[in-house]
């Protein structure tokens, strides 16, 4: 805004303005898969990114994230969660902000800034997924694919950045809650944070989350009505104890 700016005086259009602000998505699932043993197993699980396949310019039939233009009339949060209840008929997942692309060029179509967001979806919202009509195809990749792959714009650049997120996310809050059930046993909660952290070890896993002051109370034990303690052999032969989230939000300080 120039110093010679007034009410009276002040013109939008004496100044340059974006093309347009988009929001695009990085839309996370884990998906799930039986295996064939004797013995019951854990389902062997994989961390996955939803991506569309452009149907038209710019970069025609290159895989991308989805995403699109915020409307005037709505803020580009509102846009974030529009275009992520189209792309998988949703609403009330865990959508985060992760950060601003505006570099220069990352949009043949002009001065466009992109704002990024990522998305946490529970695999049985997206079995029914469809290309939305701006779309030729939709599909999900594993993330360990997506990430070698060669996305339009700067997305591969969204996509890394989402990941490392995502990863972090993983290890200091509760959002592994949203790829579980709402009872879950220690070792489905265990194997959710190695699919999305896969160097993650803890040998003192259960101590720790039911044990140590600043993480207690994340969750409890799953009881019935008459208070009797639930458990579960779906994945064991023996019965193990199965738990939930509580709405408790641990303070976690570095300094103790």
């Amino acid at each position: 805004m120039s110093s010679n700016d007034t009410e009276a005086n002040y013109s939008a259009g004496n100044y340059r303005t974006p093309d347009g602000a988009p929001a695009d998505i990085v839309i996370f699932t884990i998906t799930s898969t039986d295996r064939q043993t004797v013995k019951k197993s854990l389902p062997s699980r994989e961390l996955q990114v939803l991506l569309i396949e452009r149907k038209q310019w710019p970069f025609k039939g290159q895989w991308a994230l989805p995403g699109g233009f915020a409307q005037e009339d709505e803020t580009v949060h509102a846009s974030a969660r529009r275009e992520l209840e189209e792309e998988t008929g949703v609403k009330d997942v865990h959508i985060e902000y992760l950060n601003v692309y505006s570099a220069p060029g990352r949009d043949p179509r002009g001065w466009i800034i992109s704002h990024a967001y990522f998305a946490l979806v529970h695999e049985k919202y997206l079995a029914d997924r469809r290309a939305a009509d701006d779309a030729a195809a939709v599909r999900l990749f594993p993330v360990s694919e997506a990430l070698k792959m060669e996305l339009a714009f700067d997305h591969s650049e969204i996509l890394r950045d989402a990941v490392i997120k995502v990863r972090e996310k993983m290890e200091t809050t509760t959002i592994a809650k949203e790829f579980l059930p709402e009872l879950f046993t220690m070792s489905e909660l265990y194997q959710v944070i190695q699919t999305v952290v896969p160097d993650f070890e803890e040998k003192n896993f259960i101590r720790k989350i039911t044990s140590t002051q600043s993480r207690k109370g994340i969750i409890e034990e799953a009881r019935n009505a008459d208070g009797e303690l639930l458990t579960s052999n779906s994945y064991s032969q023996r019965a193990a104890q199965l738990y939930r989230f509580t709405d408790y939000v641990p303070v976690l300080s570095i300094y103790r």
